[in-house]
């Protein structure tokens, strides 16, 4: 079977366009939005504040966000959510352009940007299953990561071009402009065969939360993994994200380091294309033991922080990242019923984001207490255990992937498959 196959579907290609041309857009986003804060204040503080109130709001309405999504349309709830983040966009555009940008203001709308992007992030997730035959969800899966990965190895530098030469507003322009044109094209979407919004007005939202909860912990396999990748994510946003510059800083240089992360970049694209193509029986035990090289990145920072060591470490990250991070959409796909779904996975988000900040505020102390070496190395070991205690379950061993016969034309999106 073709890698690319699920293309072939017309609503898989707009769903696709749309996630990778606002994946463009949130690639250059962050690079404008840092640069316009500094130009505004030169606070790292500030900084700080304008990027921690989107992620706060974003975690807090991700699990409102879930419970929507399974109680309406969820390619409508993509393009209000698209339309509103263009607007709060094109605000912070606005005023920064204007001259009339003030931190505060930065900070509600950072905030307004994080809710609308929860309210929508479930929704694109379980989409998927309503437009894609069973037997190419691991292909569609492949190649949904393989161009997000792409578009934010465009867009990254695309910001700092954009910076240097027109602007940071322009850059943060550019951002409301694809929500735009990613929500017409998620308005484009036609859901095959789907009953959407059934379950609308049976039940209240708390109601709907309690039923995802359950749905959520009955699944060994489910919450066993969410739980190890909490440390995970703690581990490497600290090592990575707090304490990898500062090691870059003393060994390697700052453009060295920006040449490392694109090398972790680099070996996700390839990565998300090799999953496409891998057959294996037990595809999310396969995809949790490559999770063990995500310890490597740190182990070679904390012990030999060489620029060609670095770039082979992320490289090789990058691509075993992708063999889980494709091995899990699909097993979700398979195992989780669709009604269910978006409220399953957005209790998957919350329980990996909310360790995010965590690890990036604890990186620091830790380091200056203990040194930065032994912190990183034991980060790496955190995540040898978290990794260990995955493979400690028996469900995760031995959940099967089961792809569905040849022949399966039409996604059934209320289809319920056994556990």
């Amino acid at each position: 079977m073709s890698a690319f196959a699920p293309l072939r579907h017309v609503a898989f290609r707009y769903l696709l366009a749309g996630r990778t041309v606002t994946a463009l857009g949130n690639a250059v986003a962050p690079v404008a939005l840092a640069f316009a804060v500094l130009d505004l204040t030169g606070s790292a503080s500030d900084l700080g504040l304008v990027v921690g109130a989107r992620v706060l709001a974003n975690v807090l309405f991700l699990l409102f966000g879930g419970a929507l999504a399974d109680r309406l349309p969820k390619h409508l709830l993509m393009v209000g959510s698209s339309a509103a983040a263009a607007v709060t966009q094109g605000a912070v555009a606005a005023l920064v352009l204007t001259g009339t940008a003030t931190v505060p203001l930065l900070i509600a709308l950072s905030a307004v940007n994080g809710m609308v992007s929860a309210l929508a992030m479930p929704a694109s997730s379980a989409i998927l299953p309503q437009l894609i035959p069973a037997d190419l969800r691991q292909q569609a899966n492949g190649l949904n990561r393989m161009v997000f990965n792409g578009a934010f190895i465009v867009g990254a530098p695309l910001g700092g071009v954009l910076v240097a030469t027109v602007g940071p507003g322009w850059g943060i322009g550019i951002d409301a402009i694809a929500f735009l044109i990613g929500g017409l094209c998620f308005a484009a979407l036609r859901i095959p065969g789907a009953a959407q919004g059934e379950e609308s007005g049976r039940s209240g939202i708390v109601a709907d939360l309690r039923a995802g909860w359950t749905e959520f912990r009955s699944r060994t396999w489910l919450w066993v993994i969410v739980a190890a990748f909490g440390l995970i994510n703690a581990c490497l946003s600290g090592g990575l994200g707090v304490l990898g510059p500062l090691v870059a800083d003393a060994s390697v240089g700052r453009r060295a380091w920006g040449f490392v992360l694109a090398a972790e970049t680099a070996g996700m694209v390839l990565g998300a294309f090799i999953a496409m193509r891998i057959k294996v029986r037990r595809l999310l035990f396969v995809g949790v033991l490559c999770t063990s090289f995500l310890a490597l990145p740190l182990l070679t920072l904390g012990l030999a922080p060489h620029l060609g060591l670095l770039m082979g470490a992320t490289f090789v990250t990058g691509l075993a990242i992708e063999q889980f991070v494709v091995a899990w959409e699909t097993t979700m796909q398979e195992h989780v019923p669709a009604d269910m779904l978006a409220r399953v996975y957005s209790y998957d988000m919350v329980g990996s984001f909310i360790a995010i900040p965590i690890g990036q505020v604890v990186a620091g102390p830790i380091a200056e207490a203990v040194g930065v070496e032994p912190t990183l190395v034991g980060a790496a070991g955190l995540i040898a255990l978290a990794v260990l205690g995955m493979l400690s379950s028996r469900d995760v061993r031995n959940l099967s992937h089961r792809p569905p016969e040849r022949g399966r034309t039409a996604p059934e999106p209320m289809e319920e498959l056994p556990a």
